[in-house]
């Protein structure tokens, strides 16, 4: 099957005519606009590509989701868990979750190169381009802050009631998973139910992750970007699924 080559305008192929090898690659070109982002996203499509490559578009069968309440913390992490809970509404917890405070930070650390690589898939033009479309509110960011300090988070799509996860990172043991918790409390809250994970990895799996076919990933994304979203706003999120006004700890 030929390869789709999409000019600015050229609107996405269906997403069953992606290749069978490299396993979901469905199109290659057109740009990183907020329209073009939408348009794939809201298709269970995603950019993934490096540095000096043209934009390479998947859709892989099956694909990767964290089902809100398969959410599946170890016994250690959910003891972690607990404490932060008793403590966040002492008068200075050591640690916070934080939404929307530090989003570029965030992407900047997903975007460095880990243990064992020499480059990154989140290039420059993906972090410009994520970054703008938090500005415009439809990227967001969870963090896990640490006396004061960022200690690890993640980034995601926010598109009615489907949440895209792109990337974590970590700089303390567990800080990613934290955050993840509490994203996941959150969506909840909120009616959320899925979180796309994209690709297949041990560690989401460990998680509670797992694969469903690609049919039933675009008929649910089609479904869930149709709802309402969640309320996004910059600040403190607590163990309830809660966003507050910010207290700082600096």
């Amino acid at each position: 099957m030929k390869l789709a080559w999409l000019a600015p305008d050229t609107p996405f192929p269906p997403v069953e005519t992606a290749l069978s090898e490299p396993a979901g690659l469905l199109a290659v070109g057109a740009d990183l606009s907020l329209t073009r982002l939408e348009s794939a996203y809201s298709n269970g499509i995603f950019p993934w590509y490096s540095a000096g490559e043209p934009i390479l578009w998947w859709s892989p069968d099956p694909r990767m989701v964290l089902v809100c309440d398969d959410f599946a913390p170890s016994h250690s992490l959910r003891k972690r868990l607990r404490q932060i809970a008793r403590d966040e509404s002492g008068p200075a917890p050591r640690v916070q979750i934080r939404v929307d405070t530090a989003f570029d930070t965030v992407v900047a650390y997903c975007a460095a190169p880990r243990d064992q690589q020499t480059g990154t898939w989140i290039t420059e033009d993906m972090q410009q381009a994520y970054c703008d479309w938090h500005r415009m509110g439809g990227a967001h960011s969870v963090e896990t802050w640490i006396d004061g300090k960022l200690a690890g988070g993640l980034y995601g799509i926010s598109l009615g009631g489907m949440f895209f996860g792109e990337s974590m990172f970590t700089l303390v043991p567990d800080a990613s998973k934290i955050a993840l918790a509490y994203l996941v409390t959150f969506l909840r809250r909120h009616g959320v139910s899925w979180i796309d994970c994209q690709q297949q990895t041990r560690h989401l799996a460990s998680l509670g992750a797992h694969p469903v076919p690609r049919a039933q990933f675009i008929e649910h994304v089609r479904q869930a970007v149709n709802q309402p979203s969640p309320l996004w706003r910059p600040g403190h999120l607590n163990s309830q699924g809660t966003i507050h006004e910010l207290i700082s700890l600096d």
